[in-house]
């Protein structure tokens, strides 16, 4: 391969074609090219300005200059759309014409930036927080080029202000004395806290957020003020809270929830109305909507005869739209005329809703290229009701199937007959409740299901065997706060059984023991515990997910309570094993579309009792577009063992029964929908155990040197991202490989060529 030749003669023309381009070419007399920020330095001697004003300060600043790669201080080497904006002519026709409009770029100019008045919004930024007597200036850095520059930020941070003694209102009615008990409960309008007028305004809306859940609907954050005298004290912000003088009486006066009306419309319009008189509301259906009468008073929080309180009417609102089959959700407030004996007013709640289309139906088609030189199409089609019972059940059937033949130019690829094919059906039925005991701690602010599922499939290799599977499971599924979600499957069972086999298939299983311990007929009874947290803090956004799964042991329990000693279920063993797996995924945004990316993931199983090997399925493998990139699905570890020959067949062998991988990934943007990833993946499995087979035929499963045997890789890669779906592309480049090589050392990959991986996928990998 000669392709080295080909990448230094496209260096060299692109090289070429950028110094005899000229980006300033078409400026205008007196007009400079915006190339970037130089320079953002604080100047603070021993005043440490907060990191939020320096992120406000950061946003004020950050304009990008043309052909950005790390927004606004580092520009790629390339700027193309500025070369066909300065040399093309705008008004060339046919292929040329297409390409100037779809690769030309306006130049982002100084005149545009307007650095004085980035500096100018700087200094508010710096009043607005405190920092009175701090200010901003800028400079122009002009290179080589006159008609090309750089602009320096420089920010000078004196002492902040400080909040001093704080006055409430004077106490002339309940609502003063609310609104003053609230004000001195809040914990930064105290003494000694910097002053922030954002963190006043917070106080505003805080107070005006508690008052409307106490009753006083139509109070607005205008109607509180402050009075701030700096004069008295330097440094100093005496603060004094007033109320404005234009206060309407509605906003004065507390409400109690009146009449509750719910109106459930079909996604045509019209129907006839039929009432039903639910326990907290008055349910109107409009016939023949398909719902049950207790689904949406089951959801609607509002009490009548309480405090009209806005949090009730969000979450009713929330607590709707999750159930997934309304398009559309109206909260109506109406006033009434009517005054309590108490001076309190009333307001009716209405509730609209408008069912959505209860079909939705999902068609896609894959085009399967596997490591293992599989080649084919696959199609799946899905099904689902989003209403199948009136109460919100979601009742999906999805029939999947595809159809793969080897392709390959080594030996062992030749002349194959390993083509196959797979079908596959999938119901569940997920209910928007928790059928679970009432001890189970659950959250009535987030939705809880319950979820059955069945599956069936047939996997047939031609002259070779034919296998089905078949399974079952339930599931709970629920919040105990917003942070925190629960799965419990209490039952799962898979069984696995080898339909049909050939003389060809049985000469292959004596070679390879592992292979046909993996095709037994077996029954795999499962309860499995899934815990996910996820939080973010400030710029750092964190998941943390760990599952542990059980296998067959409650079912020998419950065989040897029966007094039977074999461990079987209608005549096939049952696998018996213990597995665990936790993995946290750690993100750091530095920008909107840039953001450094890690997941660390560890995983273990083991066998117990009966069962001489955990199920192949349930093994560990690495490898891949969402794994270690460098490097093909299957064909690393387990440990430093590697097959002396690669066959249809040798990957079967490389799983193992303990995992450690992590991933690091640097995302930026570079134009439009297009993203780039820098990335640095590590990681291997391991035999916890070894036994007389694998000492013979997969030596060097078990650690000997953990960070020896880890597998290494970095890359680039390439996302097309439009939110909705994501392309990826990713390019990986083998450093380290766990066996000995015929290169000594740490970079131990005998060609370059053999150490790259190529991988498009749909998705991020984490």
């Amino acid at each position: 391969m000669h392709y080295y030749r080909y990448i230094i003669l496209l260096v060299a023309v692109v090289a070429l074609l950028a110094s005899s381009c000229s980006t300033t070419k078409r400026l205008a007399e007196g007009e400079v090219l915006y190339t970037g920020v130089k320079k953002l330095e604080y100047h603070q001697d021993s005043v440490k300005l907060d990191v939020a004003v320096k992120d406000q300060i950061f946003s004020a600043i950050n304009v990008k200059p043309n052909n950005p790669l790390y927004s606004p201080y580092y520009r790629t080497p390339f700027p193309i759309g500025l070369w066909v904006y300065n040399n093309w002519d705008p008004d060339s026709k046919g292929l040329k014409g297409w390409l100037y409009k779809h690769l030309v770029s306006k130049p982002v100019l100084i005149s545009r930036v307007k650095p004085e008045t980035r500096v100018d919004m700087i200094n508010t930024l710096l009043r607005n927080n405190g920092y009175f007597t701090s200010s901003a200036t800028y400079d122009l850095v002009q290179g080589k080029d006159p008609k090309k520059a750089k602009i320096a930020y420089d920010v000078y941070v004196q002492q902040p202000y400080r909040i001093g003694e704080v006055k409430y209102l004077e106490e002339r009615s309940d609502l003063d004395h609310l609104i003053d008990s609230l004000a001195m409960a809040n914990p930064y309008l105290k003494t000694g806290s910097r002053y922030c007028l954002d963190s006043l305004n917070e106080v505003r809306i805080d107070i005006t957020n508690q008052l409307r859940n106490r009753g006083y609907y139509y109070y607005r954050p205008e109607y509180l003020q402050y009075l701030a005298d700096s004069v008295q004290q330097k440094g100093i912000i005496h603060l004094q809270l007033v109320e404005s003088g234009d206060i309407p009486n509605m906003a004065e006066q507390r409400y109690v929830t009146g009449d509750i009306t719910a109106v459930v419309q079909p996604n045509a319009g019209g129907g006839v109305p039929d009432t039903v008189q639910a326990r907290n509301c008055t349910l109107i259906k409009m016939s023949p909507v398909r719902i049950r009468d207790r689904v949406v008073p089951s959801n609607i929080m509002a009490r009548k005869g309480r405090p009209f309180r806005v949090g009730s009417m969000d979450i009713t609102q929330m607590a709707l739209s999750r159930l997934g089959i309304f398009s559309n959700i109206d909260m109506q407030v109406t006033p009434r005329d009517t005054v309590l004996p108490g001076g309190d007013g009333m307001l009716d709640l209405g509730v609209f809703c408008t069912l959505d289309k209860p079909w939705e139906v999902k068609l896609e088609v894959q085009g399967i290229s596997k490591s293992n030189s599989y080649l084919g199409p696959g199609l799946e089609l899905g099904l689902t009701h989003i209403n199948a019972f009136g109460g919100g059940e979601r009742f999906s059937a999805k029939l999947k199937g595809a159809y793969e033949w080897q392709t390959g130019k080594g030996s062992s690829y030749k002349n194959s007959e390993f083509n196959s094919y797979e079908f596959g059906l999938d119901l569940s039925l997920a209910l928007p409740r928790l059928l679970a005991p009432r001890f189970v701690d659950r959250s009535r602010r987030y939705l809880n299901w319950t979820r059955f599922g069945l599956n069936a499939s047939i996997m047939n290799r031609p002259n070779y065997f034919k296998m089905l599977q078949l399974g079952g499971s339930f599931t709970w599924e629920w919040h105990a706060n917003k942070h925190s979600l629960n799965e419990l499957t209490p039952f799962k069972l898979t069984y696995h059984k080898l339909l049909s086999n050939t003389t060809q298939f049985d000469s292959v299983m004596l070679q390879n023991p592992a292979i046909a311990m993996s095709f037994h007929d077996v029954f795999i009874p499962q309860m499995q515990y899934s815990y996910t947290y996820e939080n973010t803090f400030g710029r750092d956004h964190i998941v943390w997910r760990s599952t542990v799964t059980e296998a067959g042991h409650i079912f020998s329990g419950i065989w040897s309570l029966c007094g039977s000693k074999k461990k079987e279920l209608l005549g096939t063993p049952f696998s018996q094993f213990l597995k665990a797996e936790t993995q946290l995924v750690w993100k750091h945004s530095f920008a909107p579309k840039s953001s450094l990316v890690g997941r660390v993931y560890v995983g273990a199983a083991y066998s117990t009792r009966d069962s001489l090997e955990v199920p192949f399925r349930e093994q560990f493998y690495i490898g891949g577009a969402n794994s270690v990139r460098a490097f093909a699905v299957r064909s690393i570890g387990p440990g430093s063992y590697h097959p002396e020959y690669r066959d249809v067949y040798s990957y079967y062998d490389q799983t193992g029964t303990f995992k450690f991988e992590t991933n690091w990934e640097y995302r930026f943007p570079i134009i439009g929908y297009f993203n780039g990833a820098v990335f640095v993946d590590a990681g291997n499995i391991w035999l916890l155990t070894l036994d007389d087979y694998d000492r013979e035929w997969r030596p060097g499963g078990k650690i000997k040197n953990f960070f020896k045997e880890l597998a290494v890789g970095t890359g680039i890669g390439l996302r097309f991202d439009m939110e909705m779906l994501v392309v990826r592309a990713d390019l990986g480049i083998g450093l380290h490989l766990p066996y000995e090589t015929t290169n000594r050392g740490w970079y131990n990959i005998p060609r370059f060529k053999d150490g790259l991986a190529f991988h498009l996928a749909i998705g991020y990998p984490f």
